[in-house]
């Protein structure tokens, strides 16, 4: 569906302290794989990402999201979406190639949520371990839950309307999800994807700049059962127990990595065209959207962000 240029979520920076048991719980029960290190981040992928990685782990003394990041098709993209982004009222800065281990150039802005993104195309290929001739669905030697890749994230801001605005009418983005006020005159969520898939990221009317959780995608609902049972055999906190959402339609389970940054990893969901309408909720009944089967939020849920 990317007629913008843009081709899907690429990357995300998460800030993280007792460092090495973030690493080894991302390697070891999530199930990334490492491709880099330098002095205060590690570099990891899911073993179905054919690029130098879709995860940093970034040495900190709290937890949260550095940055979000979409790859694009080439730099003539990266180009004219800078000038896009500048005509909106964003400045807009370069990331020097090289910068980050694997990576090239990338254009640098602040959104009204105040959460820093990029764009960028060049980074270095590594490939997948089935490889590309006659390869079996998967290869021998995954550990933990091995998602298939990074799907998506949530995060939270005060203005989501500028947000929005600026996904849907500069970026190009198709908005397939709201949630407002019962009178509408509100916004509360949206959810916004420059793919097929039900949402590349989503935004939530909360504290700026923060994180509500990054999603990894599964194959199917055996899987969730299954990454539910890895996280309670290694004692890890489980907020949410395998469930499906109204929105989106997908089947989730959430839980939280060693530095309190919420993880999910999520399957299903409905595919999505440049010519997909609006679906939405009121607010009244966003615990049903959330969480399809209770039919309420938690209280964590809304109000714990990093």
């Amino acid at each position: 569906m990317n007629g913008n240029g843009i081709e899907r979520v690429g990357r995300i920076q998460l800030r993280v302290y007792d460092f090495e048991k973030s690493v080894d719980y991302y390697t070891n029960i999530l199930g990334l794989d490492i491709t880099a290190r330098d002095s205060n981040r590690v570099y990891l992928k899911a073993w179905d990402e054919w690029d130098h990685h879709s995860v940093i782990l970034e040495k900190s003394d709290s937890a949260g999201i550095d940055h979000i990041a979409f790859k694009v098709t080439n730099n003539d993209v990266l180009a004219s979406l800078e000038r896009k982004i500048e005509q909106f009222g964003c400045t807009v800065s370069r990331v020097s190639n090289r910068e980050r281990v694997g990576e090239g150039e990338a254009i640098r802005f602040v959104l009204p949520t105040g959460h820093k993104f990029e764009f960028y195309h060049d980074i270095d290929y590594v490939g997948v371990p089935t490889g590309r001739l006659n390869p079996h669905p998967w290869p021998d030697g995954l550990r933990g839950i091995h998602p298939h890749r990074l799907d998506h994230a949530l995060l939270s801001g005060e203005d989501i309307e500028s947000t929005r605005r600026l996904f849907k009418e500069a970026l190009g983005f198709v908005e397939t999800e709201q949630v407002i006020t019962v009178d509408g005159e509100n916004l509360i969520a949206t959810w916004l994807t420059t793919t097929m898939t039900g949402h590349d990221v989503a935004f939530i009317k909360g504290p700026d700049a923060k994180l509500h959780h990054v999603g990894f995608y599964l194959d199917n609902w055996y899987e969730i059962l299954r990454a539910s049972d890895i996280l309670s055999r290694n004692e890890i906190e489980i907020e949410v127990t395998p469930t499906r959402h109204g929105v989106t339609r997908g089947e989730t389970i959430y839980f939280y990595d060693p530095s309190g940054n919420r993880n999910e990893v999520y399957t299903g969901g409905y595919a999505v065209y440049s010519d997909f309408p609006t679906i939405t909720w009121t607010e009244d009944k966003i615990g049903q959207g959330v969480f399809y089967h209770r039919r309420q939020l938690n209280e964590a849920f809304t109000s714990v962000f990093s």
